[in-house]
């Protein structure tokens, strides 16, 4: 299970809004992919289809869908939004993760 915060919904409905999506019936991805400083890094984009594989999940109004291999690496987080003097933005707190970078954009198990 994926988690979004009343920061982030609200967020994501703003530029779910901008991009030509609808929040009630479109997604966000949410995945895991190689790179970044500490060696994975995180893919959020917003989606109007799911695959058969996908893992399907709804917090807070927000319809998150994750590939099979990512939700290894994300069961438990919760997606919030940072809109403080140390840059804005989505944020991954996941407890899976032994170590992140500065950004907050990558993580290590």
């Amino acid at each position: 299970m994926i988690k979004v915060s009343e920061k982030a919904k609200n967020k994501v409905i703003e530029l779910m809004t901008e991009d030509g999506f609808n929040h009630q019936s479109d997604f966000i991805r949410v995945g895991v992919k190689s790179g970044g400083c500490s060696g994975l890094s995180y893919d959020l984009k917003f989606d109007h289809t799911k695959d058969e594989e996908d893992k399907v999940f709804e917090d807070n109004g927000i319809k998150i869908i994750v590939d099979k291999k990512s939700f290894l690496y994300l069961a438990g987080t919760t997606l919030e939004y940072s809109g403080g003097l140390n840059g804005t933005g989505f944020v991954f707190n996941n407890p899976n993760a032994n170590r992140t970078c500065g950004c907050g954009e990558s993580f290590s198990l």
